[in-house]
């Protein structure tokens, strides 16, 4: 997704460089309130943007007090990902301090020293969590080290040298003498931060590669753990909404008698596309908002159908002339037009929500002199300026506190539901919850878009394909999420992954963008790029193999032959799950291979389909190389949870509009895999030296095409559209 394709660290190393900072320059050392050592490193990214600053900020703090507590202020954000854990486990590795020392806190709002480094600004997503902060997280800690071995030093008045810290204290090698990091955090506060730091030798590692446990688990066992909707304030008042139910649609009138009769029911707030109800708790505003007489002014979408879009998108794939060219190689015209055997197809995906398990909310108490925010948000300092805009107050007066997120999933990625909770609260006197109901939350989605992708191949005499196009047709998140990033019409978020992992020696994709009406907005769902186009090629590649009177794994094995750590998590998949023997009659195994946010996995999938053509996926076998495991357990939970959202997603996912209504409204009709529909998981992990990817979002994109070609092996079905058509596989 975008945020993949902004990561570079040579981009990020080079503007260090230029700008003439040394790492000198990228730490900061002071004295923390209270006493102790603060610690502030600047991440890569921002280096030329700082070098100019007459004062030098840094964009992260580590402290660590008087009794030896390291304290750190996270930029990234906890949500069921593990990154609180992880990214400790970074810093405490280079630090040699015991993990249950670390402390965590949630960073305030500011783009500048709290921006991630793989992306530019205050953003959790794209799995880069751990990509980003792999190296800057480990430099600070070692820093820090370097900074209390020196202070031990000069007290000891022996050379650092002969000096190691473990486990929170600084040794001295010949006498044995120690000094615990509280007694010398005061005067290695003192101290100028070392040019160079030495990180740690991946063979020396005692944390990094572990799975410690969680840190954020206890709180969340007993209670104390704070979500955005757990936020509680004096006088606090409770509101729900209702937008209009057709995109675009504005609010033409609304009867509020009934509703203001109803008891706890305090206020009703008018908004130009929804009507809120404010009351003292949640059962009085859902009471009140029932109660309310509401008039629509339904717009130009009243008429509009979701089949409607798919129909003029298959017809732009194959009339229009206006595709922007993406990857390319070779002559795929010359290539095509010499093969042995040819095929064409089409396969589409719909759009889906995300129906993250916490409801949007978002608690506000906007003053004339300042306004809070609390909620969770993947990007907190896009929270910050959408209150400023709203309350036209200035960025030091509005302060966004950040929870953790009971799902993010892309969703958290936008800012729509703070945006309206400030409007909202601009019209109550006391701090107001606005809180969705599950209705309006899958209803009012920023959805995952809806493709229809065009793909043709051509074989030689052998099987082997000569040529590969891929015509990617669909919304561009990227023009309105980060509209600098979308050059002259082309999104290429939309077409990564449009090849998979293939080394194709003539090969074009290109990119058509095809909007849905003004009002219904498409975003990051856990991934987009790569998990849409996975399907698709995935899909198309199963369908080549069967063309060719060839093994799918073995015709995938012939396509990777530059790719090596992508053949090998295919081997190890296959070999784990027992391709190729025999399952009983009604059953198949499929198979996918992906490259996706720096890692590479293979998933294969059992699935049995019934007489009447429900599909069961009884059990997944994942092998990734995501490079250097952090916290292997953590990796192997979100390629589970990966897993299962991927195959909700499968077997369940479609949101579908009608009369410019989307037709879903909660778990009944937007179903989720049940907790007895899921299957057997296996996550097997290839050891690795190279920089870690991401994790979270890779098990999402994997398993939709090889649940697809799995329901081919058992039926010998093709379906080319998400998701599964149950009346297609019905036997007859």
């Amino acid at each position: 997704m975008i945020l993949d394709h902004l990561l570079s660290r040579e981009k990020t190393t080079a503007a260090a460089s230029e700008s003439g900072l040394s790492r000198r320059a990228m730490l900061q050392v002071g004295a923390a309130a209270g006493g102790g050592l603060l610690l502030g490193f600047m991440l890569p990214g921002f280096a030329a943007a700082v070098a100019a600053e007459t004062a030098f900020t840094p964009n992260a703090f580590i402290r660590i007090d008087r009794q030896g507590r390291v304290t750190l202020t996270l930029p990234q954000v906890e949500m069921g990902q593990g990154i609180y854990t992880a990214q400790s486990v970074l810093l405490a590795e280079e630090l040699e301090v015991d993990l249950a020392k670390v402390q965590l806190e949630h960073a305030p709002a500011d783009d500048k020293l709290y921006g991630n480094p793989a992306i530019g600004f205050q953003v959790t997503g794209g799995s880069t969590s751990i990509r980003g902060f792999w190296e800057p997280m480990r430099q600070a800690g070692a820093a820090a080290r370097s900074l209390l071995i020196a202070a031990a030093a000069a007290q000891w008045k022996v050379e650092a040298a002969t000096c190691q810290a473990k486990a929170g204290e600084v040794i001295h090698t010949a006498s044995g003498r120690k000094l615990g990091y509280g007694a010398l955090v005061d005067a290695a506060a003192k101290l100028t931060p070392p040019d160079k730091v030495a990180l740690k030798d991946p063979k020396d590692f005692t944390l990094i590669g572990t799975s410690p446990k969680r840190l954020d688990t206890p709180d969340k066992v007993n209670g104390k753990a704070k979500f955005g909707i757990d936020a509680r304030l004096p006088n606090m008042k409770v509101a729900t909404v209702a937008a209009c139910p057709v995109f675009g649609g504005k609010l033409a009138s609304v009867d509020d008698s009934k509703a203001m009769a109803v008891k706890g029911v305090r206020q009703v707030v008018k908004l130009d596309d929804a009507v809120a109800v404010v009351a003292d708790h949640m059962g009085a505003a859902k009471k009140g908002l029932e109660a309310l007489e509401i008039k629509w002014d339904e717009g130009a979408n009243a008429k509009f159908a979701s089949a409607d879009l798919f129909a003029a998108m298959e017809q732009a794939a194959n009339s229009s002339k206006d595709a922007v060219p993406g990857p390319h190689a070779g002559d795929v015209d010359q290539a095509l037009a010499g093969a042995a055997q040819k095929l064409e197809a089409a396969y589409q995906v719909p759009f889906l929500a995300h129906a993250t398990m916490e409801p949007l909310n978002c608690t506000v108490h906007v003053r004339p002199d300042g306004c809070d925010v609390w909620t969770g948000s993947q990007v907190v300092s896009r929270a910050q300026a959408t209150a400023v805009e709203v309350t036209g107050l200035k960025p030091e007066q509005v302060k966004v506190h950040n929870h953790y997120l009971g799902g993010g999933f892309g969703r958290r990625l936008e800012v729509d539901y703070v945006t309206q909770a400030v409007k909202i609260a601009k019209q109550v006197k006391d701090p107001v919850k606005v809180i969705w109901t599950r209705e309006e939350d899958i209803q009012h989605d920023i959805y995952r878009p809806a493709y229809h992708d065009k793909m043709e191949a051509g074989l030689d005499q052998t099987g082997v394909p000569v040529g590969f196009r891929h015509r990617v047709v669909g919304s561009s998140i990227v023009a309105r999420w980060l509209p600098q990033a979308f050059k002259d019409g082309f999104d290429f978020d939309a077409v990564d992954g449009a090849a998979g992992p293939y080394d194709f020696a003539n090969l074009h994709v290109d990119y058509l963008r095809h909007e849905p009406p003004a009002g219904l907005y498409t975003g990051w769902w856990r991934g987009v790029g790569v998990t849409h186009n996975a399907f698709v090629v995935e899909g198309f590649v199963d369908e080549l193999a069967v063309l060719a009177k060839k093994d799918p794994v073995e015709f995938r094995r012939g396509l990777l032959g530059k790719q090596p750590r992508a053949k090998a998590v295919l081997d190890l998949a296959a070999e784990k799950a027992g391709w190729g023997s025999p399952l009983p009659a009604g059953s198949g195994r499929g198979v996918s291979v992906i490259f996706g946010f720096g890692t590479y996995v293979a998933q294969v999938a059992e699935v049995t389909v019934g007489k009447d053509g429900q599909v069961r996926v009884t059990r997944v076998v994942c092998a990734v190389d995501c490079g250097h495991q952090v916290t292997p357990d953590i990796i192997r939970a979100q390629m589970e949870g990966g897993t299962i959202y991927g195959i909700t997603a499968a077997l369940y996912g479609d949101i579908t509009v009608k009369d410019g209504r989307v037709e879903q409204s909660n778990f009944d009709t937007y179903q989720a895999l049940r907790i007895n529909e899921a299957p057997v998981i296996e996550v097997h992990l290839v050891e690795s030296s190279e920089a870690p990817g991401g994790i979270g979002e890779p098990g999402t994109a994997t398993i939709a095409p090889a649940v697809v070609n799995a329901i081919f092996a058992a039926t010998g079905k093709r379906l080319r559209k998400l998701p599964v058509d149950i009346g297609a596989l019905k036997s007859s």
